[in-house]
C-alpha cells in the first residue's frame, strides 16, 4: 500500500519535514519508499489520504507494562522502599496469566499512544510475548534473571538460552518478538552471574537490558568494591557486545567514557527518575560522548503512565533546567530520540525511521486539535515544536505495525481495551485485598 500525508517526517538524522509525501508499504510489512509524492515511484496498488502527520512509531527503550496491575501501590515511597516493601511483594502474587493480562493492557495503551515498540524486562515472558502477538504491538523482551529467595539465576539463565535456541532471536508475524537478556542489576546478581550472562547474550547476539545506577541508595557495596557499576559491569564482562542500560542516573566521566568505549546504549526515563527522586541522568554528556540514549517509560507503577510523549518533555526540560541551558535539547533532538535514536539504543537498524528496509510501523497524527492552531503550513522548526511541546499521545489516530493497522481512530483493531482493563481491574482487587 502507499500512504500519503500532508507532512511525513521519516525521522533523518536532520529530522526533516517532507511536504506532501508518501510512504510505500510492501506485502512483507516493510517499508519499501518514503519521499515526496511529486518524484515518487509509479504505484499501482491502495493509495491510504491521511490528513494530518505521518511519522515512525515510537520506540520504548525501558519498561515492565504488566505492571499496569500495580499501578498506584506505593506511589510516594523512594525507590528502594517502593520494591522491597510494595511491589516486590505485590508481584510474589502474580500468576502468569496475571502477568499477561497487564502487559495485554500495557500494551494496547502503548499503541493508543504511537508506541509501536517496547523494551520489555519481566518475569513469565512467555505471557509477555503472547499478550503482544494478541495486541499485533512489538516488543524486546528481556526475561528477568535475578538471585532472590526463590529465584535460581542459573535456572533462568538457561531457559532464555533454550528459548532462543529453539525459536531463534525474533520470531512472529513481522518478527514482533525480540528475545534477549534481563538481568535485573548487579545488586541483585553475584558477578559470575553477569559474566555468565554476557557470555550467553554475545554467543547469541542478544540484547541485554540491565538497570545500572539507578538511584544512590541502591548498590553501595558494589561501588565500594569496584568504584563503579559501569566498571562492574566490565570487570564481570558483561558488556562488549549489544547491552542496554537502564536508568543510568549516576554516572562519573569515566563511566560515560566506559559506555562509549564498549558501545553500551542507555534507555533515559525521565518521569520515572523524577518521581521516585532518583535524580536526573546526564543525558547532553552522553550523548556529547556518542552514547546511544532512548528514551523510556520505565513501569506503569512508577511514572505512572506508558506515554512517551510525556517523556520527550520530561526529557528537554530537566536536561534544561539541570544544565541551565535552554539550548542543550531541542524538539527536534528528544523526537529523535524517542524514535531512531530508540532503535539505536535497543542496537537495531529496522526499527524507529522511515527509510526503506525498516519496519512500516506508522503514526497518524491529527491535526485537528489546539495543538496546530497556527495550522500545518509554518515553518518547519514550530512544526516539530508543536508536535512535541504541545501536541502529544491524545493526537494520535492511527498506527500501523509491519503494515497492519492495529490502531484505527484512536482504538485498537484487535483486542477489546474495556475487557482488558476489566480484566486488570479483577487481579488487582485480588492482589490488594
Amino acid at each position: 500500500m502507499r500512504l500519503r500525508a500532508p507532512i511525513v517526517l521519516p525521522c533523518d538524522p536532520a529530522c526533516s519535514v517532507l511536504r506532501d509525501a508518501v510512504v510505500d508499504v510492501a506485502d512483507d510489512g516493510r517499508i519499501t519508499h518514503c519521499g515526496p509524492a511529486s518524484s515518487a515511484p509509479d504505484h499501482a496498488g491502495p493509495v491510504v489520504e491521511l490528513t494530518g502527520i505521518l511519522m515512525p512509531g515510537l520506540v520504548n527503550t525501558h519498561a515492565h507494562s504488566p505492571m499496569t496491575v500495580l499501578r498506584g501501590m506505593g506511589g510516594d515511597l523512594p525507590l528502594m522502599r517502593w520494591l522491597t516493601e510494595v511491589i516486590w511483594p505485590a508481584e510474589a502474587k502474580l500468576a502468569p496469566s496475571d502477568v499477561r493480562a497487564g502487559m495485554v493492557l500495557g500494551s494496547l495503551e502503548m499503541l493508543r499512544a504511537g508506541v509501536t515498540t517496547s523494551a520489555e524486562m519481566y518475569f513469565h515472558a512467555g505471557e509477555v510475548a503472547s499478550a503482544v502477538l494478541e495486541t499485533g504491538a512489538r516488543a524486546v523482551l528481556a526475561p528477568a534473571v535475578i538471585d532472590a529467595p526463590g529465584w535460581d539465576w542459573k535456572a533462568m539463565l538457561a531457559e532464555i538460552d533454550a528459548w532462543i535456541d529453539t525459536d531463534g532471536l525474533r520470531f512472529g508475524p513481522g518478527e514482533r518478538i525480540e528475545v534477549g537478556y534481563g538481568p535485573h542489576s548487579a545488586y541483585t546478581l553475584p558477578p559470575e552471574a553477569l559474566t555468565a550472562v554476557g557470555e550467553a547474550a554475545r554467543a547469541r547476539g542478544a540484547l541485554v537490558q540491565i538497570h545500572v545506577a539507578e538511584s544512590q541508595a541502591e548498590d553501595v557495596r558494589q561501588r565500594a568494591a569496584h568504584g563503579s557499576v559501569p566498571a562492574l559491569l566490565e570487570t564481570a564482562a558483561l558488556v562488549g557486545g549489544r547491552v542496554l542500560a537502564a536508568h543510568a542516573v549516576h554516572l562519573s566521566d569515566a563511566d560515560i567514557a566506559l559506555f562509549a568505549r564498549h558501545g553500551v546504549s542507555v534507555a533515559h526515563c525521565a518521569g520515572s527518575n523524577a518521581k521516585l527522586a532518583s535524580g536526573i541522568a546526564r543525558v547532553p554528556a552522553l550523548r556529547t560522548a556518542g552514547v546511544a540514549v532512548g528514551l523510556g517509560t520505565d513501569g506503569p507503577a512508577s511514572n505512572d503512565d506508558l506515554d512517551l510523549w510525556e517523556e520527550m518533555r520530561w526529557t528537554a526540560m530537566l536536561a534544561r533546567v539541570s544544565t541551565m541551558d535552554s539550548t542543550v535539547l531541542g524538539a527536534a533532538d528528544v523526537l529523535l530520540m524517542a524514535t531512531r535514536g530508540g532503535a539505536a539504543a535497543l542496537h537495531r537498524d529496522d526499527l524507529g525511521a522511515l527509510e526503506p528496509g525498516r519496519w512500516a510501523d506508522l503514526v497518524h497524527v491529527g491535526v485537528d486539535d489546539p495543538a496546530f492552531a497556527g495550522g500545518i503550513d509554518v515553518s518547519d522548526e514550530q512544526l516539530i515544536g508543536n508536535l512535541v511541546w504541545a501536541a502529544g499521545s491524545r493526537t494520535v489516530t492511527d498506527v500501523w505495525v509491519a503494515g497492519e493497522k492495529v490502531v484505527a481512530d484512536g482504538e485498537p483493531t484487535r483486542t477489546d481495551r474495556r475487557a482488558a482493563q476489566a480484566a486488570t481491574a479483577a487481579i488487582t482487587a485480588r492482589i490488594t485485598a
